[in-house]
């Protein structure tokens, strides 16, 4: 799963590691494997929020058709009777069986009859069931808490960047881990630690638990091993992020010490007007200032835009930029020349769009 806008840039990831993508879906892709494949989408993938692992599906036409074959279905190879499940139902009017809350009653009632499984709304496994056209698909969410959260983040600031929609962005600017990154309006760091990680190799998920080690088919031992088995090259490049609010600096200084890249991250207090670029090669200047709708009223942020795109044209000649807002107007006041904008991207309630340039001339 990934927020609607970012299906491609996920689907160029997940083929970039091996992942056979069979489709792209709204606000997903879709791809084939084994139950360590599933374990490794979630450790290496950047942009995915959620990945759900589909374990089998049936015709049902009415409730009593539905309770009987969930009683058969073979729970025992994928789920533990010692694991609460939660289950949640999603029907279509192309179906005979439309109300949610029964099928979910009758799926939950079949999980506890036939293995002693406990239903609770904070279980640690969620099994999803989705009725269209009178297929009853079942998936399991394997990541349990969303993708974004890498397990080493503990500070944000207000209006933080989600990690795996940073680590779009970054793609989405071409940005492959060989270049110095600067974000002059750090928050809590995220953009310069996930360029920092993908340049040093680093997996997202190397921090944290996920849901799939609560399953029947889960291999400890192989999973040590995959977590463990991968060779790491620390990068010749820097990474840099500043910002006018010393508590923002601060929190992105520890975030990167938590997250094991702090030699490769150098955060300062500044403003953007005493931005310069950092001496080595040139690279992306990569932004998510504050926007109206966001933070304040967005009257007061046409100046803050204005010499934004000030100091990026007569001092980062040679870089590329990318700006994440949800104001047009806004990123035009910087007069920066922005390529065309791709598909606008749910964050926080908003619709955001990346605003890109070519290297600034």
């Amino acid at each position: 799963m990934v927020p609607p806008g970012l299906e491609h840039p996920l689907a160029a990831e997940a083929r970039e590691l091996g992942f056979k993508v069979s489709q792209i879906i709204p606000g997903g892709v879709v791809t084939r494997g084994d139950w360590q494949d599933v374990w490794r989408a979630n450790l290496c993938l950047r942009g995915a929020t959620r990945v759900l692992a589909r374990i089998g599906e049936f015709r049902a036409f009415h409730l009593a058709q539905l309770d009987k074959r969930a009683r058969k279905f073979p729970w025992a190879e994928v789920l533990r009777a010692d694991v609460p499940v939660k289950v949640e139902t999603s029907t279509n009017k192309k179906s005979k069986i439309y109300h949610a809350g029964a099928a979910t009653q009758r799926i939950e009632r079949a999980l506890s009859e036939e293995m002693g499984i406990q239903i609770s709304e904070d279980a640690p496994i969620t099994l999803k069931l989705r009725i269209d056209d009178n297929t009853c698909v079942f998936s399991i969410d394997t990541s349990g808490e969303a993708l974004h959260k890498r397990g080493h983040k503990a500070a944000v600031g207000k209006a933080p960047m989600r990690e795996t929609m940073a680590a779009m962005f970054l793609r989405e600017c071409g940005y492959l881990g060989t270049e110095p990154v600067v974000d002059p309006m750090c928050g809590s760091g995220t953009f310069v630690l996930e360029a920092a990680e993908i340049a040093a190799g680093v997996r997202p998920g190397r921090s944290r638990s996920f849901a799939f080690e609560q399953l029947a088919n889960f291999d400890a031992t192989t999973w040590q091993k995959m977590k463990h088995d991968v060779a790491q090259t620390p990068p010749a490049i820097s990474f840099y992020g500043s910002d006018r609010n010393t508590g923002a600096v601060d929190m992105a200084q520890k975030n990167a010490t938590r997250a094991g890249i702090e030699e490769l991250c150098h955060f300062t207090h500044a403003s953007i007007s005493d931005l310069h670029p950092p001496k080595g090669p040139k690279g992306l200047v990569m932004i998510n200032p504050p926007y109206g709708a966001r933070i304040g009223n967005k009257k007061l942020l046409f100046a803050l835009y204005g010499t934004m795109g000030e100091v990026l044209m007569s001092r980062f000649k040679g870089w590329r930029v990318g700006i994440v807002t949800s104001d047009t107007s806004l990123a035009k006041a910087t007069k920066l020349p922005f390529l065309p904008t791709g598909a606008p991207v749910a964050h926080g309630g908003l619709k955001v769009r990346l605003f890109k340039t070519d290297p600034l001339v």
